[in-house]
């Protein structure tokens, strides 16, 4: 397992953009899929993004397809998810998570997570 720290989040308006960063400690970030996921108040947590090991293949949520983007830098041991276009039904507590696995997009496959960072998007 790895250890994940979660920045970047914070209140804004609708429209508006915000970039997350996701730092691991662990010396083998390059050999893991690295998630992101939300849990809005009151609902289940769920998929937002995912990226595999080398960065080649990406997977969205639909609610989040074209205004999000997902990428990672190797060398910094750091995932990031671009968010534009903000709403105000993206607020939520965004976690970035880490699995061992090929790709993954479900909640159970991912074995490392991060404490959450708070988006709040005004209307």
């Amino acid at each position: 397992q790895v250890q994940l720290v979660e920045s970047g989040g914070g209140l804004v308006q609708a429209g508006d953009s915000l970039r997350l960063s996701c730092t691991s400690s662990g010396r083998t970030f390059s050999s893991y899929v690295m998630g992101w996921f939300r849990r809005a108040p009151g609902k289940e947590r769920e998929f937002v993004a995912t990226i595999r090991w080398d960065g080649v293949i990406e997977y969205y949520a639909d609610s989040v397809k074209g205004r999000f983007t997902i990428s990672r830098d190797n060398a910094k041991n750091t995932v990031y998810l671009q968010m534009n276009s903000l709403k105000p039904e993206d607020t939520a507590v965004y976690y970035c998570a880490a699995a061992r696995l090929w790709i993954a997009t479900k909640e159970y496959e991912y074995g490392s997570w991060g404490q959450g960072t708070q988006v709040t998007v005004s209307s």
